[in-house]
């Protein structure tokens, strides 16, 4: 049974409220100065309850640092992607790959804190590369390696894979700055796909580019 909390909300939605107040607060104010019990107070939770659903405050971040997001695609699948033509293997990781820049406050919270991380490390960062941006990486190198036919991952498929991934990135982390400077890009829903299209596009010509530049350094 979910434990009840003030107000007649379920331990499921007490929890999501703790980890929502969560991300705002320690993405203002960061893992020190964020306190338990304002975050209680502003979750409308009594204190107890983070200990009770994450243990401790420790807890509490991770869940904050990881957890919001969660439930969008991830383009981790190497085999899934790598099985597809490159056309479609990249379309479909860029739609994956952009899919939360539709979520609005929601995602502006969550790079907050991922900077935030940066400056004042917790640990939870080294999480995330391991658990979302590795699997990432690698799903690009597999569709790399099956359609220039390599034997394997050199330092150009790395520069190449990192470039690639480069393009989806700059629109995280320059949110704010595309929005000044052409805000139609990020706008609606139906623009963050068509950008994920032109991103997919623009990847393709990309990989044709390096093809050409391998096939004449092997015919000097």
């Amino acid at each position: 049974m979910l434990k009840r909390e003030p107000g007649g909300a379920d331990g499921s939605q007490a929890r999501d409220k703790l980890v929502r107040e969560a991300l705002r607060l320690f993405a203002e104010k960061g893992f020190e100065r964020a306190t338990t019990r304002e975050i209680c107070e502003a979750a409308s939770a009594n204190v107890s309850a983070i200990r009770y659903y994450f243990g401790d405050k420790a807890g509490l971040y991770r869940a904050a640092f990881t957890e919001p997001l969660s439930d969008l695609p991830c383009a981790t699948d190497v085999r899934r992607y790598s099985a597809l033509p490159l056309g479609e293997g990249l379309s479909l990781f860029f739609r994956e790959f952009l899919e939360a820049l539709k979520r609005g406050e929601e995602l502006r919270l969550v790079m907050k804190l991922h900077f935030r991380e940066m400056i004042e490390p917790t640990g939870a960062w080294q999480q995330e590369i391991d658990a979302e941006i590795k699997p990432q990486h690698e799903t690009m190198l597999g569709m790399l390696l099956r359609h220039l036919k390599l034997p394997g991952v050199d330092d150009d498929l790395q520069r190449l894979a990192f470039a690639i991934i480069g393009m989806g990135v700059q629109f995280y982390v320059g949110q704010d700055v595309v929005g000044l400077i052409s805000p139609t890009l990020l706008d609606t829903p139906a623009a963050v796909d068509l950008l994920a299209e032109r991103l997919a596009g623009y990847a393709h010509s990309m990989i044709d580019g390096e093809a050409l530049r391998r096939a004449a350094e092997a015919a000097a």
